[in-house]
């Protein structure tokens, strides 16, 4: 492994942020402690900073030389609604609230690059440096581009990347395609007629309506979807009823929608709505079809997916850069590579070896209360920043 040697010694100051970070966690557009303290540390560096785009977001420049071109670098930085349950010294001083996806340690990966490449300028261009609130179902990367994130300072292309546990320190993944799914909900209120339980003749129940509906749904995935593509429906909540004497008058149905394109949602939307509408008047019922797209699958470009290997294997090793093998969880960095030639990469956050009770306070896994981002990564992830940077930005 081929690491920076100013990066790693400077690490345990990195590292120290991402802790101060990791111990104040703030939600979707609320990141103004930590706006503050990544507008704080790029100021002490010199680099330029511009604020309040997407509500609390950050952007730093960094220029050197006189090329035109210019590359985008995005760490997103806001918390889970989640309880930690670890008990190390910079577990969340704040209850409800968690870094446990590792969005500090984005941050911090991401200040460790600022840091360096203010100092040494080894490169011939423009760096835009994207701080970005709100990843977590609040759609920052969109709000940030509807504010003119690329109006202001085009990029050429654009990188994120995500820590991703389960894989042994020093391997990534990336390719090309898609790589994260598309972020979709429904409601579906079903209209019956309430009676008495034990008349059932003199209602109209929407509890079985229901349930037939759900039925319907999966076959959209076994029948109407290619067996050798990916969607999933899921219905994950069902609401009926406030007596066991009362037929109920409606039924509400809620759940997600994932998929890698849009053609294939278009389809799973229209025959939802058709299922459900179909259903409910072949019992004498009604409904009302709610669904609402979020993300937008992420989906890598080639060329770009081919430079970010080439860059990882230069630091790593071929060897340890893997395919990275699509999932259903979603990234509103998606809205990035719709604006910009770029690349969505994991980069491994080992299996919990690092905490300080290892495995026996619960998985170390994303979304997890027994989460913590691996600090080990911090020189890891600003030397490939750099080195990203400094080969796309060569001098002449």
């Amino acid at each position: 492994m081929k690491l920076l040697d100013s990066i790693a010694t400077e690490a345990a100051s990195i590292v120290a942020l991402r802790r101060d970070i990791h111990a104040h966690p703030e939600l979707c557009y609320e990141e103004n402690r930590t706006s503050d303290l990544v507008a704080a540390q790029l100021s002490s560096w010199g680099i330029e900073v511009h604020r309040g785009m997407g509500t609390t977001g950050v952007v730093g420049i960094i220029k050197n030389g006189t090329s035109k071109r210019s590359i985008g670098l995005r760490a997103d930085m806001d918390a889970l609604p989640v309880q930690e349950a670890n008990t190390f010294a910079h577990a969340s001083q704040h209850p409800g609230k968690m870094h446990a996806c590792g969005h500090d340690g984005h941050t911090a990966m991401l200040l460790a690059a600022a840091r360096h490449l203010s100092q040494h300028k080894n490169f011939d261009g423009t760096v835009v440096l994207i701080f970005q609130p709100a990843e977590e179902g609040g759609g920052g990367a969109r709000e940030m581009i509807k504010d003119g994130l690329f109006d202001k300072f085009p990029v050429d292309a654009v990188f994120g990347l995500h820590n991703w546990p389960g894989m042994p320190v020093g391997k990534a993944a990336v390719s090309a395609g898609p790589v994260m799914a598309s972020s979709n909900e429904f409601k579906i209120t079903i209209k019956g007629k309430g009676s008495h339980a034990a008349l059932p003749h003199n209602g109209i129940d929407p509890v079985p309506i229901a349930c037939e509906m759900v039925q319907a749904f999966q076959t959209i995935v076994s029948r109407n979807i290619k067996p050798v593509d990916a969607g999933v429906i899921s219905v994950t909540m069902i609401h009926a009823g406030e007596a066991t004497n009362v037929v109920p008058d409606s039924c509400e149905l809620q759940g997600t929608v994932r998929t890698f394109t849009v053609e294939m949602l278009d389809m799973i939307e229209r025959r939802m709505r058709t299922i459900a509408e179909h259903v409910s008047a072949a019992h004498e019922a009604t409904c009302h079809f709610e669904f609402v797209r979020n993300y937008p699958p992420t989906i890598n470009h080639a060329k770009e997916a081919d430079f970010t290997r080439s860059v990882l294997a230069d630091i790593i090793g071929a060897d340890n850069v893997l395919a990275q093998e699509p999932t259903m969880g979603s990234e509103d960095f998606s809205y990035m590579l719709l604006a910009k030639p770029g690349t969505y990469f994991f980069l491994a956050n080992g299996e919990g070896q690092h905490r300080e009770m290892g495995h026996g306070g619960g998985p170390c896994t994303l979304h997890n209360p027994s989460y913590d981002f691996n600090d080990d990564l911090i020189p890891l992830g600003g030397t490939i920043w750099v080195n990203m940077v400094e080969k796309f930005l060569a001098k002449a």
